[in-house]
């Protein structure tokens, strides 16, 4: 949103990071199944913890691709002044879905897993309202800003479907 080239800088060099949280936590999966050899719960516990990972590495780089094309487009800003408000709700709620999705790991909140999925309708709001106003005869940025801000909806949108995906999972492993 500000055009901010460390921040951008920053996001994507921490894929990294996630990517090898994600490969440690792959690790350690594979040895308790190669070792204890779970069954029933323990093993729902185990597949959800490496879909849940899945989900999580993903969001890692969604964030990296919204930095990227934010490093792209600098010094200049990839979204025009008229859509920054519902792309920066987008973000917002992205992340406060992803927080509400970690408190659900955390708390093991069955109710509050399916409440989650509720909150995304607002997020699939926000991404309508987007192409309409991308589809509106008024639309002066040009192409390639239509094609930035397309991007950047759709990856706040797949963010938070993530967010709700690692909160479903909590209602089949651990429910």
């Amino acid at each position: 949103m500000d055009a901010d080239l460390r921040l951008a800088e920053s996001v994507i060099s921490a894929d990294e990071k996630v990517d090898d949280l994600q490969r440690d936590l792959e690790n350690r999966a594979i040895a308790v199944l190669a070792r204890q050899q779970p069954v029933a719960t323990d093993l729902r516990v185990v597949v959800t913890s490496l879909r849940m990972s899945a989900d999580l590495e993903r969001c890692g780089v969604l964030a990296q691709h919204v930095a990227t094309l934010a490093r792209r487009r600098y010094p200049q800003r990839a979204v025009p002044r008229d859509l920054r408000r519902t792309i920066l709700e987008m973000g917002q709620l992205a992340q406060r879905l992803m927080a509400q999705a970690a408190e659900v790991v955390i708390t093991q909140d069955v109710d509050a897993a399916l409440q989650l999925e509720k909150d995304d309708d607002r997020m699939d709001e926000l991404h309508r309202m987007l192409f309409q106003h991308l589809m509106d005869d008024r639309w002066q940025h040009g192409v390639e800003t239509a094609v930035d801000v397309t991007l950047v909806g759709r990856y706040y949108e797949r963010f938070a479907d993530h967010a709700i995906s690692v909160a479903q999972r909590v209602v089949y492993g651990f429910g």
